[in-house]
């Protein structure tokens, strides 16, 4: 579990950078009703729809994780998305290429902006729910990165709680944001903004130790004791399988 902390650290230094990216959304966000409990109720229900957009996508990568693990490479899963993770601060020309999401092959995201612009229209808490669903889908540099991690947690469950750690840890930045405005100066979080990339090699580095089984507790283990939750894994599967198998009555022929 100790590999989730990462997930919520790269979100809360992340919403620094999600403030100039995401900060114009979510400061013209059609918030519903006049008072200050109102506000911050839609404030909330629109990061709340973020989270469970990367929950979702934490679940669909952690499942891919998972299985590179079972046929595997589970020590390779780490390594190569830490690196990736690295390698994205160090040769950022590498994770920069432009492309145009008009073009037929990036259409859903054409469309994802079609229903935001929709929604924006429409001024009620459902909608703010759903404006922050969609725009958890939207692409962003920071969020892939979230997604490298999942799929080096190599768990399903692990993969769904790093992308919702990330989310939450994106909240309170945004929630300020949206409520009172863009009170952040620029210069500030110029400043912020580049310990990012520190953070991103942190949670990299941290990936790749996990997958030099280095013995190091709580962030390496011995490669023997991934081998030893593995099997053990498997034996609890099987047993399960048997008890369900055990519950089917033949058919008697008479």
């Amino acid at each position: 579990m100790e590999i989730l902390i990462p997930g919520l650290i790269l979100g809360l230094m992340g919403s620094f950078h999600c403030v100039g990216m995401c900060g114009p959304i979510a400061i013209a966000l059609p918030l519903q009703g006049n008072n200050y409990f109102q506000k911050v109720f839609g404030a909330v229900l629109y990061n709340l729809g973020r989270t469970i957009t990367y929950g979702v996508l934490g679940a669909f990568f952690g499942m891919i994780g998972q299985g590179l693990e079972m046929i595997g490479f589970q020590r390779w899963v780490s390594i190569i998305m830490g690196s990736i993770m690295v390698l994205s601060v160090l040769f950022p020309s590498l994770f920069k290429k432009q492309y145009d999401l008009n073009k037929s092959a990036f259409s859903i995201f054409t469309k994802l902006k079609n229903a935001l612009q929709r929604l924006f229209t429409v001024r009620s808490f459902g909608a703010l729910f759903w404006i922050g669903i969609l725009n958890g889908f939207l692409p962003c540099g920071l969020v892939y990165i979230a997604i490298a991690g999942a799929i080096g947690t190599q768990s399903l469950v692990q993969g769904i709680l790093f992308m919702v750690l990330f989310g939450l840890g994106t909240i309170p930045m945004l929630l300020v944001v949206s409520i009172l405005g863009n009170l952040i100066s620029i210069s500030l979080r110029n400043k912020i903004n580049k310990l990012i990339p520190y953070v991103i090699v942190f949670v990299g580095i941290v990936f790749i130790l996990r997958g030099l089984n280095l013995g190091i507790p709580f962030l390496s283990p011995p490669e023997e004791k991934i081998k030893m939750k593995f099997d053990k894994e498997l034996k609890k599967n099987k047993a399960i399988s048997y008890k369900e198998a055990a519950k089917i009555k033949p058919c008697c022929s008479e």
